[in-house]
């Protein structure tokens, strides 16, 4: 699953933090970075799904 996420970070990077965290603070400061440029939201994507605990997944 955790590849599906990290797909979905490269390619929507909100949808890859809204699959992980859902619709909290994450996910709209990953709008906010992506709307700023691209990058940084795929950088923040990829890091709220690699900083998951191994429980949540």
């Amino acid at each position: 699953m955790d590849v599906i996420r990290i797909l979905a970070a490269i390619v929507l990077p909100p949808l890859g933090v809204f699959l992980q965290v859902g619709l909290g603070v994450q996910f709209w400061l990953n709008i906010l970075l992506t709307l700023l440029g691209y990058l940084p939201g795929i950088i923040h994507a990829i890091w709220v799904i690699a900083r998951a605990p191994r429980a949540a997944r």
